[in-house]
């Protein structure tokens, strides 16, 4: 059955990314590099999407940690959203999980924005109801992405992630935000999260912080069972 498509849609995307122009004062021809990113990802539908054909629905980008990082993308499914998903969970919107191919580097977030942008252009996606989540090194690359596409996600959801303090001059006063973090957590300390909630709400933006207690780096166990977080994501709307 169609709704069942998670457990099935494998899909892969080889994405070229940017052409960058640079001038030397010893060649004056335009010089060109293209850099490729090969990206394996999920794509969950809601179980009325293809029931409901005149209706757009919000998506949901779901960022994993180093620990699912460059190995079988059915590893993916070992935490947040997808792992909710393998396990029976429906949602109302759309979710899309990409694979970091590296196992020692950052995501790609250009690479990453591309591929959003080109599941958006082929499905029935609200491009006002775009969310963003990430949990360990896929918080810290939402926390970037936000920072550099202030106006594409209509909410983001920040788990342990770690970022620096600066970013908050430059994401979105309009958004909301949810982060959570453990206080026990030994390779992201809490002090990251504690820093940039503080800096937000310094600066006015509407934030939510759950910290907690007794709890290490994997805060995402809790954080991702949270009912209440998926209902505060399906309300969130951009409004431009």
């Amino acid at each position: 059955m169609r709704k069942k498509l998670f457990n099935l849609l494998l899909l892969g995307a080889t994405l070229v990314l940017q052409a960058c122009a640079a001038q030397s004062h010893l060649v004056q021809d335009e010089l060109e590099t293209v850099t490729k990113e090969n990206l394996k990802y999920y794509l969950y539908y809601p179980e009325d999407y293809f029931s409901s054909e005149n209706t757009d629905f919000g998506l949901l980008l779901f960022l994993h940690g180093g620990g699912e990082s460059g190995r079988n993308v059915e590893e993916i499914k070992d935490t947040g959203p997808p792992k909710m998903l393998a396990e029976g969970k429906q949602f109302p919107f759309l979710i899309l999980a990409p694979q970091n191919s590296h196992a020692k580097k950052w995501w790609n977030t250009d690479a990453v924005v591309q591929l959003l942008d080109s599941v958006v252009a082929a499905n029935r996606v609200d491009k006002n109801r775009i969310y963003l989540t990430g949990l360990s090194r896929g918080g810290s690359a939402s926390w970037e992405l936000a920072t550099q596409y202030p106006e594409k996600f209509a909410a983001m959801a920040v788990v342990c992630g770690m970022t620096p303090l600066p970013y908050a001059h430059w994401i979105d006063k309009n958004m909301p935000i949810w982060v959570f973090h453990g206080d026990q957590d030994d390779v992201i300390d809490v002090e990251e999260s504690d820093k940039m909630v503080m800096k937000l709400r310094e600066m006015g933006h509407d934030v939510r912080y759950t910290r907690y207690k007794g709890v290490g780096h994997n805060a995402w166990n809790k954080a991702y069972t949270t009912d209440s977080l998926y209902t505060w994501i399906a309300k969130q709307k951009r409004i431009n």
